[in-house]
């Protein structure tokens, strides 16, 4: 079967004019739309298990832009664009919420996307300097990333905004993506990359690891072998998830209790090899995949 079959979705759709109006006046179906969740490939998948797990009743439609996969490698306008792109495509299937599954938009897009949806926008980075910030007792925390996000400074400033007596160590880790995608987080090439990119951060002897890319809880046992026992590793996901059922309680947008839950994931390209490596990391949960095209679907604004 050519990849490009796999349940092929066309263009799309158009806002919804229902995202415009405050929560109060919306109707109760709108409680029952999916929640937009995106992300460069296969990473947000860790943060969608932890979704289904913290709010089994909620609808899901996942993006993953496996066509331009990374995101960390691009310029800070081209992952702008990919992610307004990536809102646009959510907004037209009507969700109700969008969560940026990658810290390396949230590091560059989230303000953007804010500004120009009608919808609660939440990003990862915020999520995973909390947790960070709880786990460290020596102050001396360590953030590893793509080298777009690692680039943005985002996770230095978002800890030093909570604890700003603290020293963050940032390494970039641009191998790991490629490592995750193909499916290779096993293999033993995957050790040797670690222990290289690691040994800075071994050497400085912190106590806290960022996992600082949702496709690095991938390659958590990995990461965790290589740093020892003494250093803890932080996975915004969990934290993530946490802030999504506030927002949506917040905004009288939890789905009900009755509802059973619809959970849709789309690709740009390769829904078969999207299908196998996202059933590794988070299960049967995955069923049918659908390719669907965003780009050049979005002009200034979402």
């Amino acid at each position: 079967m050519d990849e490009s079959t796999v349940a092929s979705h066309p263009a799309v759709g158009q806002a919804d004019p229902e995202n415009m109006l405050p929560p109060e006046v919306r109707s109760a179906a709108y409680r029952r739309r999916p929640i937009g969740v995106f992300d460069s490939g296969l990473g947000g998948l860790t943060v969608v298990k932890e979704l289904v797990d913290r709010l089994p009743h909620e609808s899901i439609l996942y993006f993953g832009d496996t066509a331009r996969v990374p995101y960390g490698t691009k310029s800070p306008e081209t992952i702008c664009r990919f992610s307004r792109e990536a809102g646009r495509f959510l907004l037209g299937r009507g969700v109700k919420m969008i969560v940026v599954a990658c810290n390396t938009a949230s590091a560059y897009a989230l303000n953007d996307l804010e500004s120009k949806v009608a919808v609660p926008v939440l990003g990862v980075v915020a999520a995973g300097a909390r947790a960070a910030h709880r786990a460290s007792e020596s102050g001396r925390i360590g953030v590893i990333g793509t080298t777009g996000t690692i680039a943005s400074g985002a996770y230095e400033r978002a800890v030093r905004t909570l604890r700003p007596v603290v020293e963050v160590h940032a390494q970039a880790c641009p191998l790991f993506v490629p490592l995750v995608e193909e499916g290779l987080a096993h293999h033993a090439a995957a050790r040797l990359i670690a222990e290289d990119y690691l040994a800075p951060l071994c050497a400085l002897g912190i106590d806290t690891l960022v996992l600082g890319c949702t496709h690095y809880p991938a390659l958590r046992q990995l990461i965790g072998d290589v740093m020892g026992p003494g250093v803890r590793l932080i996975d915004s996901a969990e934290e993530t998830a946490t802030d999504v059922a506030e927002v949506l309680r917040e905004h009288d947008l939890l789905a009900p209790c009755s509802q059973r839950p619809v959970r849709v994931f789309s690709v740009s390209d390769l829904p078969l090899r999207f299908r196998h490596v996202g059933r590794l990391l988070i299960g049967d949960m995955i069923d049918a995949v659908e390719r669907v095209e965003v780009e050049g679907n979005l002009s200034a604004t979402v």
